[in-house]
């Protein structure tokens, strides 16, 4: 048998033929990152390897790093092994790496969102299938519970909500990490209804995205919602948690929202205290992880973070060998990913 091309060592996943780690938590002299996320992308690292597409994010989240952007399907030598980078569909920029040595070809996927219904994220190229003969995927969604609807359908939705409170004279409030999230609720809302307000922390990231050609509506300054006038009417976009002026002030009533595929758990929105929950998510649901894995043709499959025993029993009734690579990758609710949303 073939020795593993990937293995698991305090830093992070390593391939020994090519000495570099992918989306290492520890830092280490060469780093393939899927994506710029924060629990896959962290500071420290001596040099980076990133999709092109990538790379802006990548540095507005990290700052001056020292990164190579690859082309999509572009290969490079790293010792004994060739590299090349493949769209995941789960942010801008967000890849799978592949990753050949001797003839035998091993793909992590990273996060990654695969369409059983035909949706497209605007913000990022869709999900590639790779063929290879072991894939490593997450499972941050592994349960068969977790089916989402179309995203028309919840822009649909999120439109009439937001319609609504405006025409009662109240604001809107839609929950959403600042990078993918917000870029997608921001590429998706119908931007002619009202004002639109975006958290500080979104603003060097929705640059790198209009950098890179991502269609986003003009957002109004963050400063103005100081003035309680400027909420009547307003969709306003920001991280769960973040500091609001709308916290201390109540002459306007603002509705909560939160746009994530946790919202599909029943009681979610109100364990949570909002006024409505999205299931919106850039994350493969169980049909999407199950499709990944048909695609890829595989002979084996390594699970990594979420809900693995569910997915890993899942592939095994398939007929293929399945394991599990125990990672740093965050996965917890209600952040879709921890500090990766």
């Amino acid at each position: 048998m073939a020795a593993d091309l990937v293995v698991r060592r305090p830093q992070g996943l390593y391939c020994p033929a090519g000495d570099f780690y992918v989306d290492p938590w520890r830092q280490v002299e060469r780093a393939v990152i899927t994506h710029a996320h924060a629990d896959h992308a962290r500071t420290g690292h001596r040099h980076y390897l990133a999709a092109r597409r990538g790379v802006g994010v990548l540095r507005a989240r990290l700052g001056r790093i020292d990164v190579t952007g690859l082309d999509w399907g572009e290969t490079v030598t790293l010792g004994a092994a060739r590299v090349s980078l493949h769209p995941a569909g789960h942010i801008l920029g967000s890849a799978q790496v592949r990753i050949e040595v001797d003839g035998q070809v091993w793909v992590l996927a990273g996060d990654y969102c695969v369409s059983t219904l035909g949706d497209a994220n605007p913000t990022c190229e869709p999900f590639e299938p790779v063929r290879c003969d072991c894939f490593v995927t997450e499972a941050t969604f592994g349960l068969p519970l977790y089916r989402w609807p179309r995203h028309a359908d919840v822009f649909d939705d999120m439109n009439g909500w937001w319609q609504a409170n405006a025409a009662a004279g109240e604001a809107s409030l839609v929950g959403a990490y600042s990078l993918g999230k917000t870029q997608h609720v921001l590429a998706g809302i119908a931007a002619d209804l009202g004002p639109i307000y975006v958290h500080p922390a979104a603003e060097a990231i929705n640059a790198a995205h209009r950098a890179e050609g991502v269609r986003l509506p003009a957002t109004r300054p963050w400063g103005d919602l100081d003035d309680p006038r400027a909420l009547r009417g307003a969709l306003v976009v920001a991280p769960p948690g973040a500091s609001a002026p709308w916290r201390w002030q109540r002459s306007v009533r603002v509705r909560e929202s939160f746009a994530s595929g946790w919202m599909q758990q029943h009681g979610a929105r109100h364990r949570a205290g909002l006024d409505r929950g999205f299931v919106l998510s850039d994350h493969a649901d169980w049909p999407g992880l199950l499709a990944a894995v048909d695609a890829a043709r595989c002979g084996r499959v390594i699970v990594t973070h979420g809900d693995e025993a569910a997915l890993v029993r899942a592939v095994t009734d398939k007929g293929l060998r399945c394991g599990t690579f125990r990672t740093a990758f965050g996965d917890e609710a209600p952040g879709e990913g921890g500090a990766a949303e």
